[in-house]
């Protein structure tokens, strides 16, 4: 391989292991295996000048400090510990001193409330977990908090809710890097969903589900394998064996996104992979993901994605195989 990434995670005292250790499984494992010209190297650095122990009791020694970010090429912070109290201010000086230079930054759970504090959320739309998005929202009311989603990005930032939004998180920053094919394989290794878009809902509402015997996961995948057919609302919730109106309203108490949306963007997701693993062209892909045109296609992949499918298929196409 060739250059590697270098993802720094700081750690400080008192946090809970899972969420860095979620990062480290993601980014820290060597992958000879899988066919991109660079991987990612972790390092972990201590947030504080004091010595270091984790809510678990383990104790940090390696002798490496926040110099460590100075040579980031992401950052990923970790939950708090104490999310009444202000993190070291070491550590929020040197996560300003390396959004300026132009680092991606991560944050995992309860980790934006270090971002907010660093007064990098300001005015940003970001996330956390949302038994402590009141909490934040109050701290810092110019943060654009959305807690219902799984994780976000306003340019540079990104931010996740609970810990399993963060591996989320850092499979989607894999995707970013690598494409889809490298980080659905990832997720397959870990044993993980291969994609979960950041709009999805948090949590499902129990309360919603009572009474109510049909699930949507069968009539989810009936759609993924008609997405190249015309679907209608009518034809989702006739497969599910509800009315319009209570498809409509258990859809959207579920995924936190109506079932129109939903279908977009799991046709521009089918188009991403089509453009990754076939030779089709962009007008064939657009027939197969249910787009009809290449332009309605093109329209939405550059809307969700920010690349048009040209140039998508440049970066991460199968002559990269």
């Amino acid at each position: 391989m060739g250059r590697t990434h270098r993802v720094v995670i700081p750690l400080t005292s008192n946090i809970p292991i899972f969420e860095a250790a979620v990062a480290c499984e993601v980014f820290g494992r060597t992958r000879q295996e899988f066919p991109v010209p660079w991987w990612y190297e972790v390092v972990l650095c201590q947030g504080q000048s004091e010595p270091l122990r984790t809510a678990e009791g383990l104790a940090l020694d390696n002798g490496r400090g926040l110099d460590e970010l100075e040579r980031a090429d992401t950052i990923i912070v970790p939950a708090c510990a104490d999310l009444q109290g202000d993190p070291p201010r070491e550590l929020l000086d040197a996560l300003c001193a390396a959004h300026a230079r132009g680092v991606r930054i991560a944050s995992i759970c309860t980790g934006a409330f270090t971002l907010a504090a660093a007064g990098l959320l300001d005015g940003r739309r970001a996330t956390t977990h949302w038994m402590h998005g009141a909490e934040l929202a109050q701290r810092w009311p110019s943060v654009r908090l959305d807690e219902n989603v799984l994780y976000t990005q306003d340019d540079q930032i990104f931010t996740s809710a609970g810990e399993c939004a963060g591996l989320d998180l850092c499979l989607h920053l894999v995707r970013l890097d690598h494409g889809s094919r490298i980080a659905n394989a990832l997720a397959r290794r870990m044993v993980q969903p291969p994609h979960r878009d950041g709009g999805q809902a948090q949590y499902i509402d129990a309360t919603v589900l009572a009474g109510e015997p049909a699930a949507l996961g069968p009539v989810l995948d009936w759609a993924r394998a008609h997405l190249d057919e015309p679907l209608t609302i009518d034809d989702l919730a006739a497969e599910a064996a509800m009315s319009r109106r209570t498809f409509q309203r258990h859809f959207r108490s579920l995924t936190a996104t109506t079932p129109l949306r939903w279908l977009l963007h799991e046709r521009v997701a089918r188009a991403r992979e089509l453009l990754e693993t076939t030779d089709d062209t962009v007008e064939r892909i657009a027939q197969r993901c249910g787009f009809g045109t290449a332009h309605s296609l093109r329209t939405h992949f550059t809307r969700i994605n920010g690349v048009g499918p040209h140039r998508h298929r440049q970066t991460f196409g199968p002559h990269l195989a």
